[in-house]
C-alpha cells in the first residue's frame, strides 16, 4: 500500500484573475440529469484554463491537450477553469507523458479556495484515493493509505477518471470500474479542476483531455 503521508502538503495553485468563457457551459439550474454543464477538449487555447510557468512547474495547452508539468519534488499543481457547481459528475482522460510512475494525478470538485476542496487521485504505479484539503491540511476520506487497483493502467498508458460529488457521496471510478465510495459533507459547492504532483522525483508531466462535467 502507498503510504498516505507521502502526499505533499505543499501545493502550487495557478489561477486567473478573470473568468474566462470556457466551452460548453450550461446553467446548472436549467440542467437535467446527464446534461453537460461544462466541457473542454482543449482544442482551443482560449477556453479559460491558465497558462503559467515558473520554477516549480507549468500549465498550458499542448497539441490539443492540457498539460501540467511538475518540476519540483514533493509538490502538487492545481488548475481550475473558474466555475461554480454543486453536485457534479466529472470525467477526464489522463496519462503520464514523462517522469516517475510514483506520482499522482486526478480531478477536483467543490474547490472553494487553495486550502479547501475534494480531490480524486490515481498514480502511474496503480494506486488511488479520495481525499480533501481542509484549511490546507490534506487527508484521505475514511482511509489511511492510497490503495492499489489492477484497473488502473500503469506507466504512460491513459486512464479515464470519473469522480462523483453528489450530496455527501463521493465516488471514484477508473476505466469504468468503481474503485471507491466515501461519505463527507465538508464542502457543498465550488469549482472543478485538475491536479498533478510528485513525490521524491521531480519532472512529472501529465496530459489531460476530454474534460466533461455533467449533472448527476
Amino acid at each position: 500500500m502507498k503510504a498516505w503521508f507521502r502526499f505533499s502538503p505543499i501545493i502550487l495553485v495557478f489561477t486567473l484573475s478573470i473568468l474566462a468563457c470556457s466551452t460548453g457551459t450550461l446553467n446548472p439550474r436549467q440542467a437535467a440529469s446527464g446534461d453537460i454543464l461544462f466541457e473542454d477538449d482543449f482544442s482551443s487555447s482560449n477556453s479559460g484554463w491558465d497558462r503559467i510557468q515558473d520554477a516549480d512547474g507549468k500549465t498550458d495547452y499542448v497539441d490539443g491537450k492540457y498539460r501540467i508539468e511538475v518540476n519540483t519534488k514533493d509538490i502538487n499543481i492545481l488548475a481550475n477553469p473558474g466555475k461554480k457547481f454543486g453536485d457534479v459528475s466529472i470525467q477526464v482522460v489522463a496519462a503520464k507523458a514523462n517522469g516517475a510512475d510514483d506520482n499522482l494525478y486526478g480531478v477536483i470538485c467543490r474547490y472553494e479556495n487553495a486550502d479547501n476542496f475534494y480531490f480524486f487521485i490515481i498514480s502511474s504505479d496503480g494506486y488511488y484515493g479520495i481525499g480533501k484539503s481542509k484549511d490546507g491540511k490534506y487527508i484521505l476520506v475514511n482511509q489511511a493509505e492510497m490503495l492499489p487497483s489492477e484497473d488502473i493502467r500503469r506507466g504512460g498508458e491513459s486512464n479515464t477518471i470519473q469522480a462523483g460529488c453528489v450530496g455527501s457521496t463521493l465516488t471514484l471510478s477508473v476505466n469504468g470500474k468503481l474503485l471507491d465510495t466515501q461519505q463527507d459533507s465538508e464542502f457543498s459547492a465550488g469549482d472543478v479542476g485538475l491536479l498533478a504532483g510528485t513525490y521524491t522525483e521531480a519532472g512529472v508531466v501529465v496530459e489531460f483531455d476530454d474534460f466533461v462535467v455533467k449533472k448527476p
